[in-house]
């Protein structure tokens, strides 16, 4: 960004934002905290049963491969949720989709506490399956939310939004170590982690306004263009920044999935340094997403994309090929640093891309979850017959393609009668007078 660039620009998709006395502007922090919240509650939950997978496996009784097989029910779950969503936000608008999803997210956590209390199969199986389905739908929704905060703000909001999911995930992580060390049984600790989700579910809906993202019979919802929509599968750029997406998301998801059983077995560690591993990489993915915004306004979304996969490529090499277990351990935190930001900012260019900002970013939503549907059972397969470090090299090859395809995010040359955007955004049209957008 250059240095005349204001600090407060809307972003280029979006309408100008609304004056600062209206009270859709007032209720922005109320709602962005409540946003925050949302984050936070995923993150807590999904980064809690992370840490509890040894123990749920051994529970279980079932191999690696088989493991793959179960957390196939949350990619299975996840993609379903995904590609349903963008639809229900644009009929219903945000608020119902993100209130169902929710519900559903915490029903897949109690279901996963009655199935490893049971050391059944199924019934984990079944719960990861509802858990994947709640969060996917909830995803695009909260992250179409986000855009439209973002709308009325004029400020960059989804990195820390996603931030404050990564910040969950370090919470999470944080307990159930504990957890594991204090001996406390899995589905004790998740049936903790289900209460107080609810709690801050329960405590955020209040704050989220009806109506977002939906759209219309006679035109667009409220945080969309009111543009024609095309089909956006036909967009080559957006395809790229798709490809950007699903690498990112690979590396964040096979962490999630797959990093505590990584340093078990493919490096011997114990269970509860496993888990501190895996906090060691939640807290590099949050230090990275708050910190985001500073790079950005500096260097530019291109760079960032660039060295973010640059970053997170090294740290899984040497992972994969170093047989110390501290230095695996440490370059976990590059491989969580480099995979911060790429899944943010590229909702962000794919929301800024053309007409019809929920459509584009529910299809790269939904290319990324590709990532967590094929990704878990697949290196599950894989890492059985090679080892779970040796499997890693496919999540390194993507990652290493997403730099080369990071000048999709890059924004379009400024145009006469264009504002500069923060953080390196397209250019927006300069704000009028309209309270309202």
């Amino acid at each position: 960004m250059g240095t005349d660039a204001p600090s407060r620009t809307p972003a280029p998709h979006r309408l100008p934002a609304p004056r600062r006395s209206t009270p859709m502007y007032r209720a922005v922090p109320r709602r962005r905290q409540a946003l925050f919240l949302l984050f936070l509650l995923a993150g807590i939950s999904m980064s809690s049963w992370v840490t509890r997978t040894p123990e749920i496996r051994d529970r279980l009784g079932v191999s690696t491969a088989q493991m793959g097989l179960v957390l196939f029910g949350l990619s299975l779950g996840s993609m379903l949720g995904i590609v349903s969503s963008g639809r229900l936000v644009s009929r219903y608008g945000t608020r119902p989709v993100i209130a169902g999803g929710t519900v559903l997210l915490l029903i897949g956590t109690a279901t996963i506490c009655a199935g490893s209390a049971a050391a059944s199969v199924p019934v984990v199986t079944a719960g990861l399956c509802a858990f994947g389905a709640g969060m996917g739908t909830s995803d695009v929704a909260v992250n179409v939310d986000g855009t439209d905060v973002e709308r009325i703000s004029g400020t960059t909001t989804l990195p820390a939004l996603h931030g404050c999911f990564s910040l969950g995930t370090v919470l999470g992580a944080g307990t159930g170590m504990a957890a594991t060390a204090a001996g406390v049984p899995a589905h004790w600790h998740l049936a903790g982690i289900t209460l107080l989700a609810a709690g801050l579910f329960l405590y955020a809906m209040r704050a989220v306004p009806a109506g977002t993202g939906r759209i219309t019979p006679g035109g667009a919802g409220r945080g969309d263009d009111g543009g024609p929509h095309p089909a956006v599968w036909k967009d080559g750029k957006l395809l790229l920044i798709g490809a950007i997406v699903l690498a990112m998301a690979l590396a964040e998801g096979s962490a999630n999935d797959w990093l505590p059983l990584l340093m078990v077995d493919g490096h011997g560690v114990d269970a509860t340094t496993g888990s501190l591993v895996y906090a060691g990489f939640a807290a590099a993915m949050t230090l990275g997403r708050f910190t985001g915004a500073f790079f950005l306004d500096r260097f530019g979304r291109t760079a960032v994309v660039r060295a973010s996969a640059t970053v997170g490529a090294l740290g899984l090499l040497v992972v994969i090929v170093s047989d110390s277990a501290v230095l695996a351990g440490a370059a976990v935190l590059l491989w969580g640093l480099g995979a911060s930001l790429g899944f943010p900012l590229a909702l962000t260019a794919a929301g800024e891309s053309g007409p019809g900002p929920t459509a584009r970013v529910g299809l790269v939503a939904t290319i990324g979850y590709l990532a967590f549907l094929v990704g878990p059972p697949g290196l599950g397969f894989l890492g059985d017959h090679i080892g779970l470090r040796a499997a890693m090299f496919v999540v390194l090859v993507c990652v290493a393609c997403a730099a080369f395809a990071a000048p999709a995010v890059e924004p379009r040359p400024r145009a006469a009668g264009m504002a500069p955007v923060a953080g390196g955004g397209r250019p927006a049209p300069a704000p009028r007078s309209r309270a309202d957008g």
